[in-house]
């Protein structure tokens, strides 16, 4: 435990955190893209898989458990990654002359804005999308993981929600879009030969998860899912 903390308090261990955090969150973001695009199968295929998850793991881990371990993991990683992004930007300023922080603040792009700051609204969306489909928060009728398929028409049925998704789903492309080049920068991937590949990749990456997450809310909206 010395040793890690030894390790995080130096620039290369801050960015080991926001990397191996960062992917925990990839992974999760993709998957529950996969989840969320089920609600086209029907309102029997979404509930059959709302009922997987919750009872996953079941009775190796109480009903629901291993569902609420990955998510405690999730918001653990989540606010590591935002600690480490802002003391990573407290010693980079602290480390420039003056003149060249000024600069800097009027070079910097919105990408490389939103990864250093768009992790704190990711999660304070996050927060927000738990008291919205897990307590059901705002949600006439809310039957729980029994009528998820309900839960979601009914929560995207108000335009107010869709607005805030649709933004923090934009929000949350943008910062993948910077976090993944940058990871494969950190990990030493990248180079002049291979730059272009990486932000190719990133760059798709950030606007297929917007797609696939912004895809739910708006067909709701619109009627196509009911």
């Amino acid at each position: 435990m010395a040793a890690a903390l030894t390790l995080y308090r130096t620039t290369i261990g801050k960015k080991a955190v926001m990397a191996i955090t960062g992917f925990i969150g990839y992974g999760f973001v993709i998957l529950h893209m996969i989840g969320n695009l089920k609600i086209f199968e029907g309102a029997e295929g979404f509930n059959e898989y709302a009922h997987f998850l919750r009872t996953v793991g079941y009775p190796l881990v109480p009903e629901r458990g291993l569902l609420w371990i990955l998510r405690i993991i999730l918001l653990a990683s989540v606010i590591l990654h935002v600690v480490a992004a802002i003391q990573l930007t407290r010693l980079d300023w602290a480390s420039r002359p003056r003149g060249y922080r000024e600069t800097r603040r009027k070079q910097a792009t919105f990408a490389s804005l939103t990864l250093r700051w768009g992790g704190l609204a990711i999660f304070l969306f996050i927060v927000y999308h738990l008291a919205h489909f897990t307590f059901g928060l705002g949600i006439p009728n809310f039957g729980g993981h029994e009528t998820a398929y309900q839960n979601v028409v009914a929560g995207f049925s108000n335009p107010i929600n869709v607005v805030i998704y649709i933004a923090a789903v934009g929000a949350l492309g943008m910062h993948l879009y910077h976090g993944v080049w940058s990871m494969f920068q950190t990990l030493g991937l990248n180079g002049p030969r291979t730059d272009g590949f990486w932000r190719g990749l990133a760059t798709l990456s950030g606007i297929l998860l917007f797609l696939g997450f912004s895809t739910v809310p708006i067909a709701v909206i619109t009627g196509i899912v009911r």
